[in-house]
């Protein structure tokens, strides 16, 4: 069986937060509206002021940081009380896949509005939950993907350029993972394979991403939208959030897990830093020929994502430290299990030591 999943609705544009009150009204109108500090200062109270010129009764309630269940719980209990119609989720990742589950328990709509296109979390029907300390822990799945997704470009070019670069690197591995489940014949994010829309549009990620991605960074240098910054927001958010859930995840993603395991200033890197390296670790399991590891390593480094391990903070790690990783990332129910050949912890602990060794000989 295939199946492929989408947003009810995508909406992306410069003052999309300022001039779709229509489509939310049709979901409810007294949502509550999940952001942290920072973000509430940027542009919360601002879409806040202007949804309650429209009628609704807004509950504003600041995000705490993680995507746990405590917080989940947390939230839940907060919207329970006032009795909230709908979820909005503003922010990044964590925000958003917080979002996602406290609507799905509540049995709610929920709307999402990313501030930033570091991840591909706004579009899919799943969440990435994490223990208090920041350890994944596990997916939670959903029977159907957000209401809304509402894209305001002029807001995210505001935002730091390492966190659209992080995007950049998330989506650059929708491809290389979608291609590998393809290869094992094996099951997209919804298990059961994949669709040829969810595998073109998995591989339009990666065309747009070398095609305009440095173009698009120049622009958020400079905090303006351009058509390229455009296709590069669509490509992080809508892109690679359709090609990753039907097209399904396999090593890079699990490696990225597999670095929760370790201690250390790893952890002050982004979700899209950890999981370029994890890209790299694949290509090198797979044995990819040498002119497309080159391509992604100068990319890369083009965009400042880590390529070695010194810049992930991981240049004293033991070989045991590294066999951690590979451990965590092979636990069962884990996508690298989607790879089209068996994949061991001394596997990807080798693989991480070869990709460093191979980088330093380009240099």
């Amino acid at each position: 069986m295939k199946y492929f999943a989408s947003p009810s609705r995508y909406v992306q544009g410069e003052n999309a937060l300022f001039e779709n009150a229509k489509p939310l009204l049709k979901l409810g109108n007294h949502p509550l509206l999940l952001c942290d500090d920072l973000v509430y200062e940027l542009v919360g109270e601002r879409f806040e002021e202007y949804l309650i010129r429209y009628g609704f009764q807004v509950h504003h309630v600041a995000f705490n940081g993680e995507a746990s269940e405590k917080e989940i719980t947390r939230v839940v209990a907060l919207a329970e009380e006032k009795k909230n119609d709908m979820i909005i989720g503003l922010g990044g990742g964590k925000t958003i896949d917080s979002a996602k589950a406290i609507a799905d328990m509540l049995k709610v709509p929920v709307v999402i509005a990313p501030t930033i296109a570091s991840t591909d979390a706004p579009t899919s029907a799943l969440s990435v939950i994490y223990t208090e300390d920041g350890a994944f822990e596990k997916y939670i799945f959903y029977s159907r993907n957000p209401d809304l997704v509402l894209v305001d470009s002029a807001v995210i070019a505001k935002a730091p350029k390492r966190l659209l670069a992080s995007g950049i690197a998330d989506a650059l591995a929708t491809w290389v993972e979608a291609r590998a489940v393809k290869e094992a014949h094996g099951q997209n994010m919804l298990g059961a394979k994949q669709t040829l829309a969810g595998l073109a549009i998995a591989q339009k990620c990666e065309e747009t991403l070398f095609a305009d991605g440095l173009q698009a960074m120049a622009a958020c240098e400079v905090q303006v939208v351009t058509p390229a910054l455009d296709n590069i927001i669509e490509a992080n958010t809508l892109l690679s959030g359709v090609g990753f859930e039907s097209g399904g995840l396999a090593a890079a993603h699990a490696i990225h897990n597999g670095f929760t395991a370790l201690t250390g200033d790893i952890h002050h890197l982004t979700h899209g830093e950890k999981v370029a390296y994890g890209t790299l670790v694949q290509l090198f399991l797979e044995n990819r020929p040498k002119e497309e590891l080159d391509k992604y390593i100068r990319f890369y480094q083009k965009i400042q994502m880590p390529t070695t391990l010194a810049e992930l903070h991981l240049e004293n790690a033991s070989y045991q430290d590294l066999l951690k990783v590979g451990k965590q990332a092979t636990i069962e129910g884990e996508t690298i299990h989607q790879m089209p050949f068996k994949v061991t912890a001394t596997d990807i602990a080798n693989a991480i030591l070869a990709v460093d060794a191979y980088v330093k000989t380009l240099k």
